[in-house]
């Protein structure tokens, strides 16, 4: 008893502690339906939830850190979420992708870009309404190869090959922003295209977070149509 009262708290702690950095966030919006774009002043709308383009929001949250998301307005699905901190020397740090496929890297060598090897192993991360998703593309090996498994000490999921070719330690934020661990049962992964699939049920608790950010996101009522002059709050 004492145990599950003590997860509820953690779960609870975690959640209301980004339902607010989510509040408090400095935000700007612009919906694209396809024919006409919309900006809200802070944030998302409420009356054109239901059109097939999508969303796309920045956050603010301090001089130092800020967040892009796109929407599927269609689908009410997240698409595509990054991250971008300061460098050291204050200048604008390159854009760490959580969600979506992540951005094209070169490496700068005497001022001459060089794109990294397209034939690496790398990962990108998706969401759909019941599941949390990863698809690490390059990898050939048959799926018999393959151990994914839940760490709940790291907070996180490990892969690895029988071959020891490849081991690669995969964040679960969303678990976390919930104050939950990876659990193994709810684990499933699949091989295809020399892409390995890992599929994630997602928790109640994860759904029940989404839901409430969109629900206060929608409290904001956009601009009129042709507005773009969408000063953040």
């Amino acid at each position: 008893m004492e145990m599950g009262m003590r997860g509820d708290c953690l779960h609870n702690m975690a959640s209301q502690k980004w339902l607010e950095m989510i509040q408090k966030a400095e935000k700007k919006c612009i919906i694209e339906d396809g024919t006409n774009v919309y900006c809200t002043l802070t944030m998302m709308l409420s009356e054109y939830l239901h059109t097939s383009g999508k969303q796309k929001v920045h956050y603010q949250f301090s001089p130092a850190e800020e967040m892009v998301e796109e929407y599927n307005w269609e689908t009410g699905v997240l698409i595509r979420r990054a991250w971008r901190k300061k460098n050291t020397f204050g200048g604008e740090g390159q854009w760490d992708v959580e969600i979506g496929d992540p951005e094209t890297r070169f490496l700068n060598l005497n001022q001459v870009g060089i794109k990294e090897s397209s034939s690496a192993p790398f990962v990108s991360r998706r969401i759909t309404k019941t599941s949390l998703e990863w698809r690490i593309r390059n990898l050939p090996y048959p799926l018999s190869v393959y151990t994914v498994k839940a760490e709940p000490e790291s907070k996180c999921i490990t892969v690895r090959t029988t071959n020891k070719k490849y081991f690669k330690k995969l964040a679960v934020p969303d678990l976390e922003r919930a104050g939950l661990l990876p659990e193994q049962d709810k684990i499933q992964f699949t091989h295809k295209h020399n892409t390995l699939i890992i599929t994630y049920q997602k928790p109640p608790e994860v759904y029940g977070l989404e839901k409430k950010v969109l629900q206060e996101l929608k409290k904001i009522k956009p601009c009129k149509e042709g507005d773009m002059q969408c000063n953040p709050s």
